[in-house]
């Protein structure tokens, strides 16, 4: 009993220090998207996030290759379900099978924190497809519960910022209606499992739809005179933290307010075709460098000024592949070759735009990394190692 009481202590110290070692990671991650036939391989890629000291990152599969490439970097990662997946990982063996072969076998060495299931599900139109949703998620998290992952990755899906009926002002925002019926399980299922309401909020759609009555330095996060809220007497003084703010609200009317919000996508193309009025080089590079400037003062939302707002830009590279509109291929921070698109004041870059993938040399940053990544892994061997002992004592 006395050992067993030693290693629980040693487990509470280890822990603690390793929240204490978390607290220190930045709010501030980037979607790496991969829809482009000219791509760096992972490994630059992951040279590049570490030379902008950006630790957070959200892929669109489960590439192998980027998992691999991951493993003991410290780089957080998101990894997504397809839509068209759901169905079958509604059954609770197929989604064990599938966590065991695309989660267990990089964890922990790749630090992947979170599975986003689907994308913009309840905006899509698609309801037998959104049926899918919650029983998916559930069979997934019964798979993580079963390998002992669910206290290290959580799950969720990204939502359009269409699933709100209304958003401005901010204290009036509320649900679609006719998503009564699907949105309380799902909320249900984040409150229990504590992981986060994620939306893709873009305010450049909003300026490029009304161009006249939405003020451009509002968008772009400028000095400017900003609005209150009538109801909360909050002052905004720009689109994304009122847009968060307002998803939070309609939370609160569904009785979930306690859950977080964070931001799964936002960000600005830096082209378009002649009708994207807006999607110039000039106002990509004031959104996404005054976003990085909140980001590294660790700031908060007017309703939740204590709570650091998790941000995920959108997106590392400019992707060849894809489809629609010019702005669809226009929202990297970075052409595929590493050179910046436009510069955002990244501070361990050269502000040249001729700037390359470089691993910057940081003896410093290094060893703390290494430190991180065994106090990580023991962590994890102590905490495997405790629930045995447990079971045992049972």
């Amino acid at each position: 009993m006395e050992k067993l009481l030693g290693r629980n202590v040693m487990l509470h110290i280890l822990l603690g220090l390793c929240l204490l070692t978390l607290s220190e990671v930045e709010s501030l991650g980037i979607n790496y998207g991969q829809v482009g036939n000219n791509l760096p391989p992972p490994e630059k890629v992951l040279e590049l996030l570490r030379s902008l000291r950006v630790m957070k990152a959200r892929i669109y599969d489960t590439n192998p290759l980027i998992l691999t490439s991951f493993a003991n970097s410290n780089v957080e990662l998101i990894v997504t379900v397809e839509n068209d997946m759901l169905a079958s990982l509604m059954d609770q063996n197929y989604a064990f099978q599938w966590v065991y072969t695309n989660i267990r076998p990089y964890f922990p060495a790749t630090r992947i924190t979170g599975i986003a299931v689907g994308n913009e599900l309840f905006t899509g139109g698609d309801t037998t497809l959104l049926s899918y949703l919650v029983p998916a998620m559930m069979s997934i998290h019964a798979a993580l519960v079963r390998l002992g992952l669910d206290q290290f990755i959580t799950i969720s899906t990204p939502n359009s910022l269409a699933v709100l009926q209304e958003s401005f002002p901010p204290s009036a925002g509320c649900f679609r209606a006719e998503l009564n019926g699907i949105l309380p399980q799902f909320l249900q299922f984040l409150a229990a499992t504590k992981a986060p309401f994620w939306i893709n909020a873009y305010p450049y759609f909003a300026y490029k739809d009304d161009p006249s009555n939405v003020s451009l330095d509002y968008v772009l996060f400028n000095p400017n005179l900003g609005m209150t809220d009538p109801n909360t007497k909050l002052r905004y003084d720009n689109m994304l933290y009122a847009q968060v703010d307002a998803a939070i609200f309609a939370l609160s009317r569904m009785g979930y307010g306690e859950i977080e919000v964070a931001v799964a996508e936002t960000g600005w193309p830096s082209r378009g075709d002649s009708s994207e009025i807006g999607a110039t080089l000039e106002n990509a590079a004031i959104y996404n460098r005054n976003l990085f400037q909140r980001q590294s003062e660790n700031e908060g939302t007017p309703l939740r000024p204590k709570i650091k707002l998790e941000i995920y830009v959108f997106a590392l590279f400019n992707e060849d592949l894809k489809p629609g509109l010019t702005s669809e291929r226009n929202y990297g921070l970075f052409q595929p070759d590493g050179t910046m698109a436009y510069s955002v004041g990244l501070p361990s870059l050269s502000e040249s735009t001729s700037a390359t993938i470089s691993l910057t040399s940081d003896s410093n940053y290094q060893v703390k990394q290494r430190r991180y990544e065994s106090l990580l892994y023991v962590t994890f061997l102590h905490l495997l190692v405790f629930q045995v002992l447990t079971r045992r004592q049972s």
